[in-house]
């Protein structure tokens, strides 16, 4: 496996998190030293006084490598919007070298970091970048998470082209089945298993909210 992969999903709340933890779990039963990062996080809870991004405290919590929070998460906005807008709201220029700063920080500490994106992978960070570039910057694998749903295989399809044209390696991808009802799902498995003719890393049923980062992890393998 290479110092890190960087995990994009076919659009938002597709549980790019889910797969980012669980592989950081696999990473640590492997017996490696594993950290998680999220570049730019959008979105907090607030817990009384407190704002609160629970996509970057599942990435600390499932990580067995101590770090600064400013190297795990150096861009945060309380709005949940698309970053380049929460970006400017404060003022804010996103940075991809002070990212890219950030994760061979991180390297420097473990032996893998996974790097977990912000809704979909062409998600702007400013008028000419975007979360693509960040990953062609840190020239890491791709994993793939893919929303079983309605329109996931247009959607799916799109992402590994634009992946691809980047010169990027797509070393897996994840079928998560957030939408349990939906229809002719072994169907659309099969077609996207096919056209990709890629790693499938695992099979993601429904899990309980929040799920059981363990059970999440024994269905998944490393890239």
């Amino acid at each position: 496996m290479s110092r890190g992969v960087f995990v994009t999903g076919t659009d938002t709340g597709v549980g790019k998190t889910l797969v980012a933890t669980a592989l950081l779990r696999r990473g640590v039963q492997a017996g490696l030293k594993c950290v998680g990062m999220k570049p730019v996080a959008a979105g907090c809870e607030r817990v009384g006084a407190s704002c609160v991004y629970q996509d970057v405290e599942a990435l600390i919590a499932a990580s067995n490598v101590v770090a600064p929070r400013e190297a795990i998460n150096p861009y945060r906005f309380p709005e949940p919007v698309a970053p380049h807008l929460a970006a400017a709201a404060s003022g804010v220029s996103l940075d991809i070298e002070v990212m890219a700063d950030r994760f061979r920080e991180l390297a420097a500490r473990a032996d893998l970091v996974v790097v977990e994106g912000a809704g979909g992978f062409l998600v702007p960070l400013d008028d000419e970048t975007t979360l693509a570039d960040l990953a062609l910057r840190l020239a890491l694998p791709v994993v793939l998470v893919v929303g079983m749903r309605l329109g996931c295989l247009n959607h799916t399809l799109l992402t590994a082209e634009a992946i691809a044209r980047r010169g990027l390696r797509l070393a897996g991808w994840v079928a998560n089945r957030i939408d349990p009802q939906m229809a002719r799902f072994e169907e659309n498995l099969a077609t996207l298993r096919a056209r990709l003719a890629l790693p499938l890393l695992g099979v993601l049923p429904p899990f309980p909210n929040p799920p059981d980062p363990a059970a999440v992890a024994a269905h998944l393998r490393l890239p």
